[in-house]
């Protein structure tokens, strides 16, 4: 009989139909992970379908209840493939694209433009023009060189655009400082304290190419706090009534990004989604109120708190190096992955937890830290983690991994890409095939 995933440690930070079987095994979505490595090889990320749409669902659900005009859009950053953005079609969700190579991923999935959003610090003129003759629904513009760039493609193909005007309320969201984008130390958005903002709003209501339909602000990611959002929404409202007196905005739309944060380690639970949208609605309801605005449409731009959860990573064990001295004990257990797929505890220190899916309570408990096979001292995944004692051949499952490792991975070490499958009801399909030498090997020219 499968033990629920409640009774384990942390197994709540895994996805929502996580259970360990009869053979103490690890199971995602009906799958046997052991089965699942022997079938597909590791490294090897497995996204959870019911946890993915039970995210989307929530989201709508949660936002839509306590405001009465309200889109979600998906931020493709956190992770995307034609895969997976089919499902996030088929829930109804808008997405927020950052490239060009985003955007043609998501239009393999059959999407169309009128419900992306265009974002980014840098787009170039080759980006702007293809998103305007592809019918993009609405670019983000982020500083002035894009405002005049957005002007002269939108007049040479004849095109009024609707665009949304990307500020930066100078708000600390208390996250890394790597991930913090709303302060004013930022390469992102226009900031309002400087008068920079203002003179955008001005530039772009003259412009007749370009028709300002809102403002934007994204604080950062992940954001574990509640109070940012709102100090941020107060801010960009008395922002939007100033420039409603001086300048004639109509803010229809504005967007507070997204960065909702998710659990990685068991002491350290996120806010809920109720949480959140109970923050962002009272928030603008409560400052459109204050500065007699008509009620924007709220577009919210979740990523990491829609596939976060979902998504786990398997690895199997390979060398294992103990030191013992006076001054130091550790035993490292080498994995068959690492930074090369998820670089964030390289980059931010992120720290996760970790299963040994292969036997998840069989066994004496042993501390060790998780590393990877890449030829760096920074490659570690999981730092001091007790598991019951590892052997080469086990596997190991890292929760918490659905956003931004396959999205950040690298050929490091001219690594390959892994594979991704999608399980749902014990069925398991692959919706991204492990890379191969001759993929690695097609853009050489010789």
């Amino acid at each position: 009989m499968a033990i629920p995933r409640q009774a384990l440690l942390n197994l709540s930070i895994f996805p929502t139909t996580t259970l360990v079987n009869e053979r103490d095994h690890l199971v995602l979505g009906g799958c046997d992970a052991v089965e699942l490595a022997a079938r597909f090889g590791t490294p090897l990320y497995v996204f959870d379908e019911a946890t993915l749409r039970g995210q989307c669902r929530a989201f709508k659900a949660e936002f839509g209840q306590r405001y009465p005009d309200v889109s979600i859009h998906y931020a493709c950053k956190a992770t995307i493939t034609v895969g997976l953005a089919r499902i996030f079609k088929e829930e109804g969700l808008g997405l927020d694209v950052v490239s060009l190579g985003e955007f043609a991923i998501v239009r393999a999935a059959g999407y169309t433009p009128e419900g992306i959003v265009f974002h980014g610090n840098n787009k170039g003129p080759d980006e702007l023009r293809q998103a305007m003759a592809w019918g993009i629904g609405r670019i983000a513009l982020d500083n002035f060189h894009e405002i005049a760039l957005a002007e002269g493609i939108a007049a040479e193909l004849g095109r009024r655009q609707p665009v949304l005007l990307r500020v930066s309320p100078n708000v600390d969201p208390h996250t890394h400082e790597k991930t913090t984008t709303g302060v004013l130390d930022s390469k992102f958005g226009i900031p309002i304290t400087t008068g920079q903002a203002a003179e955008a709003v001005r530039l772009i209501q003259a412009s007749p190419h370009l028709e300002l339909t809102g403002l934007h602000c994204h604080l950062g990611s992940p954001i574990f706090e509640l109070e940012p959002y709102q100090t941020a929404i107060e801010v960009t409202f008395a922002f939007a009534a100033e420039m409603a007196r001086r300048h004639g905005l109509q803010m229809r739309e504005f967007s507070p990004g997204g960065g909702m944060a998710v659990q990685y380690l068991g002491p350290s639970p996120a806010p809920t989604i109720a949480q959140y949208a109970r923050a962002v609605c009272d928030a603008v309801k409560a400052e459109a109120a204050r500065w007699k605005l008509p009620l924007p449409r709220l577009m919210v731009e979740p990523g990491r708190a829609i596939v976060g959860q979902a998504g786990v990573a398997l690895y199997t064990v390979g060398a294992s190096k103990e030191i013992d001295t006076p001054q130091l004990q550790r035993k490292y257990v080498a994995l068959d992955g690492g930074m090369a797929d998820n670089i964030r505890p390289a980059i931010y220190g992120s720290r996760y937890e970790a299963a040994a899916a292969s036997h998840v309570t069989s066994g004496p408990l042993e501390k060790v830290t998780l590393a990877g096979k890449y030829c760096e001292s920074g490659d570690i995944l999981v730092k001091d983690i007790e598991l019951p004692r590892l052997a080469p051949g086990d596997l190991v499952a890292i929760p918490a991994s659905g956003a931004y490792c396959i999205a950040m991975s690298s050929n490091y070490n001219a690594a390959l890409k892994p594979a991704i499958v999608l399980v749902r009801d014990g069925q398991a399909r692959l919706i991204r095939r492990r890379e191969t030498f001759e993929d690695l090997l097609r853009c050489e020219v010789v």
